[in-house]
Formats: structure tokens, C-alpha cells, sequence
């Protein structure tokens, strides 16, 4: 399997990996929701990348701009949303392999923070932790039965601390709904 950069000649490809991942009631969503982030200005910088097996794209995890409470610059975050990989291939360490990949060229470029909001049983194996308790907020409330889905990754040593507050994400994610787990 080869992890690369998604070329925007896949978009439509990308689309429906989210679309067969996330199944009939929320694949049309979140696969809107990825069209829209891959041209949202305020998303950039990103990291857009995809798992090929045989040809064939079989998963895709987007990471985007980020920033966090009132100094937007002082620290360089990005936001996993979303991560998706084909029915058929799940379970085979795709997702795992498009997460490390993700992380080595956000390490690379310069980014400090990655956060994600999703399964605290998954997420915390790639080295997620709970955000909340490090100072930093959602974009929107997480309610408290949920706080553990809400998770950070340090990138560089001594980050944590530094800054805390509220995440901001790009405008295509600042919507209420896309912060429920």
C-alpha cells in the first residue's frame, strides 16, 4: 500500500471513499463536507492525503488549518476531519498508515498541534490525548460524556502549555454539527 498526496484530479474519487466509509445517512454529508474543506481558502494550509492499494484509492484523511484562542500565529495547529477508508479494506491498518503518514508531513512542514475530534478508543493509539484537560477547546461545546473524543497530539516537544484557549477551524468545519461525536 502507498500513502501519497491526493492529486485534484481524485476529488470525486476522495468524495466517495468518504461516502462508502461513513455509509447511506452520513457518506453524502461528510462527502460534501470534504469537497467544500478542499477549496475553503481558510482551510489552507492542508495535508490531503490518500492510501492506494492495487491502483484502487481505498482511504483518505484530511488535516486542516487550525488556530487556537487569541494569538491565531503563535502556534502552527492543524484539525483531523475526517478520516475515512473503504468498507472493504477496513480493519487492515489503513487508517492507521494515512494518520502516521498525515503526522510525519505536518512534523516535517513546521506544525506543533494536530487535534481531532472522534473515537477515543482509535484516535490515542497514534498518540491523541484528551484536549480538554490541556486547556484547549472545541470550536463547539463537546458535552461532557464526550470530552474524551475531543483529542490533541503534540508535534513538537513543550507546545502544550504554551498556548491554550479555543480551537479555531477553518469555515467550512465552524458549523455546530460537525462538532457532535
Amino acid at each position: 500500500m502507498e500513502v501519497r498526496t491526493a492529486s485534484a484530479l481524485e476529488r470525486e474519487a476522495v468524495a466517495t471513499i468518504h461516502q462508502q466509509a461513513f455509509g447511506p445517512e452520513m457518506g453524502a454529508v461528510t462527502a460534501e463536507l470534504v469537497r467544500v474543506m478542499l477549496e475553503d481558502p481558510t482551510a489552507m494550509p492542508m495535508c490531503s492525503l490518500v492510501a492506494v492499494e492495487g491502483g484502487q484509492l481505498t482511504g483518505h484523511v484530511l488535516f486542516t488549518r487550525a488556530t487556537i484562542g487569541e494569538a491565531p500565529g503563535e502556534v502552527s495547529a492543524r484539525i483531523l476531519a475526517p478520516l475515512a477508508v473503504l468498507p472493504e479494506v477496513q480493519h487492515r491498518g489503513v487508517g492507521g498508515k494515512l494518520i502516521r503518514a498525515g503526522l510525519r508531513c505536518l512534523r516535517a512542514s513546521g506544525v506543533e498541534l494536530v487535534f481531532v475530534l472522534g473515537h477515543p478508543g482509535y484516535y490515542p493509539r497514534y498518540g491523541f490525548r484528551p484536549a480538554g484537560v490541556l486547556g484547549y477547546q472545541a470550536p463547539y461545546p463537546i458535552p461532557e460524556e464526550h470530552a474524551a473524543a475531543w483529542m490533541v497530539q503534540e508535534l513538537t516537544q513543550g507546545v502544550i502549555g504554551r498556548v491554550r484557549g479555543q480551537v479555531h477551524c477553518c469555515a467550512t468545519l465552524d458549523q455546530p454539527e460537525h462538532w457532535r461525536e
